[in-house]
């Protein structure tokens, strides 16, 4: 049986598989990144509003703010409504004077 040595590989052929693997690498990981970044900034981080908040009567909401410990209601009557967020109760009162 004749045996052949097996062929040896250039040092610039081992040299260039390691950086194309490195490169691969490299390309994964950036890939799963940005993906994350993707997620992270498109997930839905919207304020939580009370389900149901009680207007005095014949008023109607126009806007809502959040804070952490409070929420305001805009009415159509031009008056701010500051509601605690723990209790749900009104807290202040501000009118808005139109010019």
């Amino acid at each position: 049986m004749d045996q052949s040595p097996e062929p040896v590989e250039p040092a610039n052929l081992k040299l260039l598989r390691l950086l194309v693997t490195g490169l691969t690498a490299v390309m994964i990981v950036g890939l799963v990144i940005i993906v994350a970044l993707i997620v992270i900034q498109f997930r839905d981080t919207s304020p939580v509003l009370p389900e149901d908040i009680t207007l005095p009567k014949g008023v109607s909401a126009l806007a809502a703010t959040a804070a952490e410990s409070w929420y305001a209601i805009v009415t159509d009557d031009d008056r701010i409504l500051i509601y605690d967020r723990i209790t749900g109760a009104l807290r202040q009162e501000i009118s808005v004077q139109q010019e």
